[in-house]
């Protein structure tokens, strides 16, 4: 319905000059203000809501919700005033001035696609952009991998490795014959609620060993060795997290033997191709391998962090079918998973990615960049670990050494965490974990110097 204006607003609507609409605008602004004859006389209150605090509402009845474990922390950091405070928190890669940084290939694929005037901001299909999908399938699999040159593969464009996990949990949970996902102990904490979600069950398998601080390779066995024929089995391509702890090129052999004499099925979430060792093939070799034997395997790729497209949201998710008629339908079903959820990827982030992945001098420029990044954190590790040596702080520190990727698992104990974040404003996650990438040369000795004082009787 139209607003009741005077014959004054009414008449002056039609007038051109400037002053004219501008009067016309506080006329229209001043009747609305005294449409209501009691408005002059009515005091000013608060609104019926915060007047009740909320009483009323129809969500009264929520409670305020914790802050996200991992998340959380920044939260924390961001309001202490400490000027020598850390987040160590964050999995995002830091510059050794600890700053954000965006990659030079992906500056210059960025400035390729804005002077590409032919480019539009149309819909993508359901599955995403084509060549993304092409591309991200090479990476990962190898561009002579028999299962692609037999079309026996599908892979769709999703939202960075989390939209990747919950689109293949989704399709797992409404086609798959066994609803069981068994996922390391202990894991990245959104594993669990993307699948439970997904509307699969999810069990644990042992992997972390406290004591040596590395993998229980027996108990994974074990476990694995128990689990109901048919179950889904979760495996981080390479950089664990949030242990960093890897098994070696023969576990993961034994491992592979064993997942397919059980008939698992196994689900690859690989968040750190090339930012773990610094080669995209070594890191992918664990995937190429069970590829390799004809089976099939799901896989949740994320460029967050080998490209830095963090907010991006860029990822893709790969199903590996034994044969190409199947991997046709298995792409049909996916699709009705993706259509309600967000109907469609968005284009610029996979853009980018495509990009560098289809020019070799951006690509091989990326590469270098990739491994510059995992250098400096491998770097990180050993200069941590001589600190703390150089402290004669007790017990053994070798696995800050011996873990790989963004994440080391400290062993510091919960308690042991508050105390550093209380006393040296060094933020991380209440289970000891923390980002190499967040560390520097400068901010390394501040670090060693809280561990050493938490393990010597802080706590």
């Amino acid at each position: 319905m139209r607003p009741r204006f005077s014959s004054f607003v009414a008449h002056s609507s039609s007038s051109s000059s400037p002053t004219d609409r501008r009067l016309n605008a506080l006329a229209r602004h001043l009747i609305a203000e005294n449409s209501d004859p009691s408005s002059a006389m009515a005091p000013v209150s608060a609104s019926p809501t915060s007047a009740s605090n909320g009483l009323d509402s129809v969500f009264a009845h929520i409670v305020q919700a914790p802050e996200d474990p991992i998340l959380g922390v920044t939260v924390a950091y961001n309001k202490d005033p400490s000027p020598i405070k850390m987040n160590l928190g964050v999995g995002a890669y830091r510059t050794e001035e600890g700053k954000p940084v965006v990659l030079n290939a992906v500056r210059k694929a960025e400035q390729l696609l804005v002077n590409d005037v032919s480019r539009v901001k149309e819909y993508l299909p359901i599955v995403g952009l084509a060549e993304f999908n092409k591309l991200s399938a090479k990476l990962i699999l190898g561009a002579d991998s028999p299962a692609i040159q037999q079309n026996r593969v599908t892979t769709v464009q999703c939202l960075s490795g989390t939209g990747s996990l919950r689109v293949g949990g989704e399709f797992l949970a409404k086609h798959y014959h066994e609803r069981t996902i068994l996922i390391p102990q202990p894991t990245w904490g959104n594993h669990i609620k993307v699948f439970n979600l997904s509307g699969l069950n999810v069990k644990f398998y042992r992997y972390y060993d406290p004591e040596t601080r590395g993998l229980n390779f027996q108990g994974l066995l074990e476990d694995f060795e128990s689990a109901p024929s048919g179950s889904i089995v979760l495996l981080h391509a390479c950089a664990h997290n949030p242990t960093g702890v890897d098994p070696t090129p023969d576990q993961w052999d034994q491992i592979k033997q064993l997942i397919r004499s059980k008939s698992l099925l196994p689900f690859f979430d690989s968040a750190y191709q090339g930012f773990a060792s610094g080669s995209l093939d070594a890191d992918a070799q664990p995937i190429r391998m069970f590829a390799a034997d004809g089976g099939e395997l799901l896989v949740a790729q994320s460029y967050a962090k080998n490209m830095g497209l963090y907010g991006e949201r860029v990822g893709a998710l790969t199903i590996v079918c034994k044969a190409a008629d199947v991997a046709s339908r298995v792409e049909s079903q996916l699709k009705l998973v993706i259509r309600p959820m967000y109907s469609n990827p968005p284009i610029h982030g996979a853009s980018i990615v495509a990009t560098i992945l289809r020019d070799r001098n951006l690509y091989d420029e990326w590469t270098v960049e990739l491994k510059a990044m995992a250098d400096r954190i491998i770097s990180m590790r050993q200069q941590l670990f001589d600190a703390i040596q150089s402290r004669g702080t007790p017990g053994d520190w070798s696995h800050i050494i011996k873990q790989i990727g963004m994440f080391t698992f400290t062993g510091l104990n919960s308690q042991q965490v508050a105390f550093m974040t209380k006393e040296y404003h060094i933020y991380m996650t209440s289970d000891g974990r923390i980002s190499m990438a967040g560390l520097s040369s400068r901010t390394v000795p501040h670090l060693a110097d809280a561990i050493h004082a938490a393990v010597t009787g802080g706590v």
